[in-house]
């Protein structure tokens, strides 16, 4: 099984919810925390990901025990879908809870590095609902958590503590390029459209 290759594709599709979400200010308060986790997870992009994500690890035969055809590939967009709805679940109730605020506020800086640096910092501090900063225990929780509980439904060759690690990493991954996204974006979408509408 080589998953190598689904990795950045995965991260990619995974996160285009997160990219194509604009700047956001005010608190949030729980309905719009669900609000939110609802529509990162299940958007017609985030499905879309889920479909071409599936479609790589049936390509790869991943796991291989699931085989092929249209129910093998039935049960790997069902268990992304799963994955991402357990995330979802454990990041509202994370963040409900301690007062975090799980949306991603650009620089205020200039040049792609520092930029680049803040999407970093965003992967693991967070605002809190009073506009402070904490640890985001909201998105370490869920990424890791929703790893190795995903991981009850494969195999019990994938079902270990060091898989769960990685797929858990993995998913902060997912975070970052997602924060990428939201910090780049826009900037892209706006230079983009200028060129189109300049004669």
């Amino acid at each position: 099984m080589n998953i190598q290759p689904t990795l950045l594709f995965a991260a990619i599709s995974l996160a285009i919810p997160s990219i194509s979400s604009g700047q956001s200010t005010g608190e949030l308060d729980w309905k719009g925390k669900l609000r939110f986790h609802g529509e990162t997870t299940y958007s017609p992009m985030a499905i879309v990901g889920f479909a071409a994500y599936a479609g790589v690890l049936q390509r790869y035969d991943a796991p291989e025990e699931w085989g092929q055809g249209g129910a093998a590939y039935g049960k790997r967009v069902a268990s992304t879908a799963g994955w991402s709805g357990i995330h979802s679940v454990l990041a509202f109730g994370l963040d409900t809870t301690l007062h975090q605020d799980p949306r991603y506020y650009r620089s205020l800086n200039r040049g792609f590095w520092r930029r680049t640096g803040h999407a970093l910092r965003g992967t693991v501090v967070t605002r809190t609902d009073r506009g402070g900063e904490t640890i985001s225990t909201w998105r370490i929780g869920s990424a890791y958590g929703s790893a190795f509980l995903s991981n009850l439904w494969y195999p019990d060759r994938l079902n270990t503590v060091k898989l769960g690690m990685i797929q858990g990493s993995v998913g902060l991954g997912f975070g970052l390029v997602g924060n990428i996204g939201a910090e780049f974006w826009p900037d892209i979408k706006r230079s983009v459209f200028h060129r189109k509408v300049t004669p």
